[in-house]
């Protein structure tokens, strides 16, 4: 039973950076994959080479799957938030789901209008890409409708926000933009991509936050985060080098060694940023938080 609401006790804290998130998530998420025109990107699509649709494809194919898996797989970590009585989290939570099934959708219709029926695309899923979307996420975000313990977040938070996110969605989406830039084609593809990795930068942005607050509260909460990257760096590494095995040479011209540096700053700068909130106080949690939201979109 509730016992009082903050709207008519303290009101909300709309300078905290979650409150912040929910404000950019107004102004710059309402985008409508549906208003999208695809027509030049299946013109461009018929230009392509063969190795060159496959990787396009296997991209797209780990992407709309992985953004279904986060989309199903997300509710109980906005439970455990609303339970918590965190109203203002709570409220930008309630966007990410939203983000989430609307990146489904965007990459569902491009697929359409550059394949017109699209096949079962799942053997592009390689056994790194199922270790950590098949098997590591949704475990860790389950777990927290039976464990809302702090631990159980910040295992959570780092698979979902973290490995899933920090590391291969925005790897894989910055792979895939520069491609097309590169060459400048598939425009409506380009132009979900750009608003996409907006959302992406917010979601990011709040799961730095959350495992600040949490590490500042328990530094012994650090083991946590360092137990979860021992056991899935080397499997993300694996689902971002996996295509660059496959391919000779490597349609666009794409290296290995150039998207696996891109990858390992982004982990590692998040890491660091995580690693300061250590003990400390929570002005400087707030100051972690507003650091990350000033870099989103």
């Amino acid at each position: 039973m509730h016992q009082q609401f903050l709207t008519t006790t303290t009101g909300l804290d709309r300078q905290s950076p979650p409150m912040r998130l929910f404000e950019k998530a107004k102004r710059f998420g309402i985008w409508n994959p549906a208003d999208i025109d695809f027509t030049q990107d299946a013109a461009d699509w018929q230009l392509l080479s063969a190795d060159e649709k496959d990787i396009l494809l296997r991209l797209m194919a780990m992407f709309v799957a992985g953004e279904e898996a986060v989309t199903l797989d997300l509710l109980p970590l906005i439970m455990t938030i609303a339970q918590e009585g965190r109203l203002e989290e709570e409220m930008f939570l309630t966007t990410f789901l939203f983000e989430e099934a609307k990146h489904v959708d965007f990459f569902q219709r491009a697929l359409t209008a550059v394949l017109g029926e699209v096949p079962d695309l799942s053997h592009y899923h390689t056994d790194n890409y199922k270790s950590i979307f098949y098997e590591a996420l949704p475990k860790t975000l389950s777990a927290l409708m039976t464990d809302q313990s702090p631990a159980a977040q910040v295992r959570a938070s780092m698979t979902y926000n973290i490995i899933v996110e920090g590391m291969l969605a925005e790897t894989g989406y910055h792979t895939f933009y520069t491609v097309l830039d590169q060459r400048q084609m598939m425009p409506g593809i380009r132009q979900g991509i750009t608003s996409l990795k907006q959302d992406e930068s917010r979601h990011i942005a709040y799961g730095i936050y959350l495992l600040s607050r949490h590490v500042a509260a328990d530094p012994a909460l650090w083991e946590v985060v360092e137990e979860t990257v021992d056991d899935l760096f080397l499997p993300a590494l694996g689902v971002v080098g996996d295509p660059f095995e496959l391919y000779d040479p490597v349609p666009f011209g794409l290296t290995l060694d150039q998207f696996i540096d891109y990858a390992s700053n982004q982990f590692t700068k998040r890491m660091s940023h995580i690693e300061s909130a250590r003990g400390a106080t929570a002005a400087v949690v707030q100051e972690i938080g507003h650091k990350e939201v000033d870099q989103t979109g």
